[in-house]
């Protein structure tokens, strides 16, 4: 196990970033199409593509998923990918034609310091056709692709992942971009709120403080919030064959994992959405028993790549935040 989304056999993972731009994508590509959904609980979304997963639409699976930086410029993204992949043969087959299906989310990092003067051409969809190429079972964390340009309240972002293999043998895991609005840490401490879900101090085995302090739960912000100017964008995968209704499932309950890891989270200043993916390797016995127990993980698993994505980002020159190990480490 890398403790990383890449874990759920039959997905790679690429990213792409610029270190001037301080921004980038990540590309979620299916060895073979995945069953998908997307439950969206931010008040201010940037998505392509999404309508299609709702369960009763037709498509059932999608080639691959991205997650970009760029706001809406980054949806822009998709299109390489789309493209890249359609060369290659894949995608939804209409008659002789072929549709890669490949759903994307952004989030909002224009304002972090980088060079975001890219005239008439915005890169996003070169990047994504570079993190597409990129894709691997290996990737980096930290400040990479969708999370290299990524802020919180008090700390620089990132992008982050988990893993965990349940007894019944299915793997759930977790890839985010974390760009909140709020905070990950307990007020402006070194304790993360995913605390009690870290495995092998895994984001520095802080634990929870002794006690709590006075600014723990006050409503901390980015200075320069703004709707949609913020977003947390993740996916949560299993290996479990689900349908796209159980899929959905998995995706809403994934979304306590950014209730346990973030304060405050779903604001109108956000566009916080969770994709599902599952690639049906691993059949489960028990119904909505077994879906519960993913749908759990999927929470858990979401928290602790929350916190990863702050723990793990590196300073850049031009950084407008700090990072957590400047701060604490």
């Amino acid at each position: 196990m890398r403790n990383l989304l890449t874990d759920v056999a039959g997905l790679k993972v690429g990213n792409a970033d610029d270190p001037k731009l301080k921004s980038g994508v990540t590309v979620i590509l299916c060895d073979q199409p995945a069953t998908a959904a997307v439950h969206v609980m931010g008040g201010a979304p940037g998505t392509r593509e999404t309508d299609l997963l709702a369960p009763e639409q037709t498509v059932e699976a999608v080639d691959a998923l991205v997650l970009s930086g760029g706001s809406a410029f980054g949806l822009d993204a998709a299109g390489g990918v789309m493209a890249d992949l359609a060369a290659a043969g894949r995608g939804f087959a209409v008659g002789p034609a072929r549709v890669p299906i490949v759903p994307a989310a952004i989030l909002f990092d224009l304002l972090n310091g980088g060079d975001k003067a890219w005239g008439a051409d915005p890169p996003y969809r070169d990047l994504g056709r570079r993190a597409l190429a990129a894709a691997s079972t290996d990737f980096a964390v930290g400040t990479a692709g969708a999370g290299a340009g990524a802020t919180t309240a008090n700390l620089k972002g990132g992008l982050g992942s988990a893993s965990t293999k349940l007894d019944n043998g299915v793997t759930v895991a977790a890839l985010v971009a974390v760009n909140a609005v709020g905070r990950a840490t307990i007020g402006d401490t070194r304790h993360f709120w995913a605390a009690p879900f870290e495995v092998s101090a895994e984001f520095g085995g802080a634990g929870y403080p002794a006690v709590f302090p006075p600014d723990a739960t006050s409503i901390a912000a980015k200075p320069e919030a703004r709707v949609g100017g913020n977003t947390t964008i993740a996916v949560v995968a299993t290996d479990a064959k689900l349908t796209k209704a159980e899929a959905k499932r998995l995706a809403v309950m994934a979304h306590d994992g950014f209730a346990r890891a973030l304060w405050p989270v779903h604001s109108p200043f956000d566009g916080d959405l969770v994709f599902a993916l599952a690639t049906g390797r691993v059949p489960i016995a028990n119904g909505a028993f077994d879906i519960a127990a993913i749908g759990a993980a999927g929470a858990a698993v979401m928290a602790r790549a929350i916190a990863r994505g702050i723990y793990e980002a590196t300073s850049a020159p031009g950084d407008t935040l700090r990072t957590w190990r400047q701060r604490f480490g």
